[in-house]
């Protein structure tokens, strides 16, 4: 009952705060539910600082993640606090990567532009035939979204392939703009030795050893709670350090919504959980191979033209019953397909040896001008011109 009088208050704060004058220089970030200083929001907000400092920009961040806030230069704002609401109330924009509570109505003044957060392999909200996430159901997670695309002003896209679905997926109908994504700017102009190197001391990872980056997606039917899913990590880290512990290091990425903690005291100096506090972007600059499962940061890493494994250990679960596939993952993959330890360590041999797969350079080379084509590093320069954020 509480719950529902502060939604209703923070409705009717909203709505008389969309009829006073807005402040035209604030603008309002936020990344995965305020869980990360990261992606497209974090390009963007960078850009500004550097190129149009007349803007005043606050970051909204979940109370719970606050810690991972401390030591960067940020105006933060928790979200909820009384603060944040007048913050949302008079801000001219919202940018963010992720939905922002259904609850919220968008004041009339304000221009809300959605990022998003990848280029889609798994279908999406109106593809999908059947929601597996908790506490709620198919319709209801399909009705919550359409209300909060209804709000949205602009929606960014990577490349054309992605428009056609996010027109459908999501039902938007405003402005669509097709200019890459700003996250992966730093793929092109950050990737350069000292840069790299810089990056590795500041993590704490070995110059010496090659990186391979582990970062799978979430499964939608493995939860605790709403936000809070489940994964047990399907690398054997025994065999992995055994092979592979004085040449190479592992770097974990799990996906913003996983929850799990790994014990990985017995795996230091080989094993690091880069999941938290950490952008993506910087794990993809120092690593020397990808392995992922169905998250699109493939499409991202392919930027860098440097080798993927996929390990698609529940791949038929996966594609026919949680989620699909807009596209033959097995049929256009840009890197070998594995599906148990011991694929993975065959093909790790490979890769050992050659640095690279051969037999998937001209796969590679198509789906970079399918999906890549729009990126060079100035994708972030292309939207603050089409919003009209230059002074």
């Amino acid at each position: 009952m509480l719950h529902q009088a502060k939604v209703v208050i923070i409705k009717i704060f909203l709505i008389i705060v969309g009829q006073l004058p807005v402040c035209s220089k604030l603008i309002l970030f936020e990344s995965f539910s305020g869980k990360q200083y990261s992606c497209n929001p974090k390009a963007i907000y960078e850009y500004l600082l550097e190129n149009e400092p007349q803007y005043k920009m606050y970051w909204s961040v979940n109370k719970c993640y606050i810690d991972d806030f401390k030591g960067k230069e940020l105006n933060i704002v928790k979200r909820y606090s009384l603060k944040w609401l007048f913050i949302l109330g008079f801000s001219k924009y919202w940018i963010t990567n992720s939905r922002m509570p259904v609850t919220l109505p968008k004041p009339r003044h304000t221009i809300y532009v959605q990022t998003w957060h990848g280029t889609p392999l798994k279908k999406l909200v109106f593809d999908m035939k059947e929601v597996h996430m908790p506490n709620t159901t198919t319709e209801a997670y399909k009705a919550d979204f359409y209300k909060e695309s209804r709000q949205w002003d602009y929606l960014i896209s990577p490349n054309a392939y992605s428009s056609q679905i996010f027109r459908r997926a999501f039902r938007f109908e405003k402005k669509l703009l097709e200019c890459g994504y700003p996250r992966n700017d730093i793929l092109y102009t950050g990737n350069y030795l000292s840069n790299i190197e810089k990056i590795k001391k500041t993590l704490g990872v070995p110059l010496d050893k090659k990186v391979i980056l582990y970062a799978p997606t979430w499964r939608d039917d493995q939860f605790y709670q709403v936000g809070s899913y489940k994964f047990d990590l399907p690398l054997d880290l025994n065999i992995l350090q055994r092979r592979y512990g004085n040449e190479y290091v592992i770097l974990l990425r799990m996906h913003y919504l996983i929850s799990e903690y790994f014990p990985l005291d017995a795996y230091q100096n080989f094993v690091y959980d880069f999941s938290v506090g950490i952008d993506i972007n910087e794990l993809y600059l120092i690593s020397d191979l990808l392995i992922t499962d169905y998250s699109s940061v493939f499409f991202d890493y392919a930027n860098l033209r440097r080798p993927v494994i996929f390990y698609t250990y529940d791949l038929e679960t996966y594609r026919d019953k949680l989620r699909g596939f807009y596209f033959d993952i097995e049929k256009e993959a840009i890197g070998p397909i594995v599906k148990d330890m011991t694929e993975l360590m065959t093909t790790l041999e490979l890769f050992d040896q050659e640095g690279t797969f051969s037999s998937y350079e001209q796969a590679y080379h198509d789906f970079c001008e399918m999906y890549c084509y729009m990126e060079n590093g100035n994708s972030t320069k292309k939207f603050v011109q089409c919003v009209g954020l230059e002074s």
